[in-house]
């Protein structure tokens, strides 16, 4: 059943529109913009019907804070209002409510309206799951290509995402980085990772392909496609501003061979300078490389891998991300072991 939060300072009015609508629907009712931010943040309603005068916040107000949230903003608003003048409606449309209903509020047309934006809101998420599943398409074809050059990385794309989403929501578990590891951010995060060699495809194949160490001018030239991922992916960015993974693509090509202590590439950041998502991106790409084969080199035992990666606390990594990767690590093991290296 769909849930309604029905918001009005007005007992008899959310009385009246509660006993409307619970026949066909669960109702939330608040008498505040407040107390309905709160009951949003608990439980999302389905549909918000919003009084335009509310206490401490009116519901124009109440709207545009809401719409400023990327979860929040989803929830279609229809505003309820005694005004029957068409400023007030473009007020509340302009504001981003789907809809307005004068007061009182006829059943039938209330019903109606409600039916019909619940429709619309369900079809929209429809299409953006659709959409969002095709980019993710992409996404993996384009990280693809570069493993196709890359002998090295066989299933890097596919479990490197998984290591981050592991380490990002044992990180959030613990209290830390809540804004920056928001639900929304970190689903943006782990799409953005498979693009974190993307640069690759700008590096010469005697370079990448070279069956043995490369020599100090040659990784002076590997160096570079973090630079080139970059721009790759910034030029992406400009023409799809709407794509917000791409952002966290940008940092995560630039930044994942950056070191906590200042001593990694292109440019040399440490701690704090170091985009979080670039952090979590070194954790990941080191561990892969740790335990899975390469040509110049056999893969390492889980063991060995946790041992390294705790002696570089402080200096290859964020100390903060090398104490979630172990609380994480079996569980790290478990999809190594899922998609093996080839030979």
């Amino acid at each position: 059943m769909k849930r309604i939060l029905v918001v009005d300072d007005n007992l008899m009015s959310l009385q009246l529109i509660s006993a409307q609508l619970e026949e066909k629907y669960e109702i939330a009712l608040a008498k505040s913009g407040s107390q309905a931010f709160q009951i949003c943040m608990r439980e999302m309603p389905d549909l918000m019907l919003l009084d335009i005068k509310t206490p401490d916040l009116d519901g124009i107000e109440s709207v545009m804070i809401l719409k400023q949230d990327i979860v929040l903003s989803q929830i279609p608003i229809i505003i309820t209002s005694t005004e029957r003048n068409p400023a007030a409606e473009i007020r509340a449309i302009r504001a981003g409510a789907v809809d307005f209903i004068p007061k009182p509020v006829e059943k039938e047309i209330l019903l109606h309206k409600i039916e019909f934006h619940l429709r619309l809101s369900s079809y929209e998420r429809l299409f953006e799951s659709k959409m969002k599943d095709l980019e993710d398409n992409v996404i993996l074809s384009f990280s693809d290509m570069v493993e196709y050059r890359d002998e090295n990385t066989d299933g890097h794309v596919i479990r490197t995402p998984r290591y981050v989403e592991l380490l990002g929501r044992e990180l959030r578990s613990k209290g830390l980085f809540a804004d920056e590891l928001s639900e929304k951010a970190l689903e943006w995060i782990v799409r953005a990772v498979p693009l974190h060699d993307v640069g690759k495809l700008g590096v010469s194949d005697v370079i990448l392909l070279k069956p043995s160490m490369l020599d100090d001018e040659e990784f002076e030239i590997m160096k570079t496609h973090t630079i080139i991922g970059a721009e790759m992916l910034r030029n992406m960015y400009t023409r799809s501003p709407d794509q917000h993974y791409l952002e966290y693509a940008i940092m995560i090509a630039e930044s994942h061979h950056e070191r906590y202590d200042g001593k990694g590439y292109p440019y040399g950041l440490k701690k704090e300078e170091i985009p979080l998502c670039a952090r979590l991106m070194a954790m990941a790409d080191a561990y892969d490389t740790l335990v899975g084969v390469r040509i110049y080199k056999k893969s390492m035992s889980h063991e060995d891998a946790c041992r390294i990666i705790q002696a570089e606390s402080g200096a290859q990594f964020d100390p903060r991300v090398v104490d979630a990767f172990q609380s994480v690590a079996l569980t790290c093991a478990d999809v190594a072991l899922e998609n093996r290296f080839k030979g």
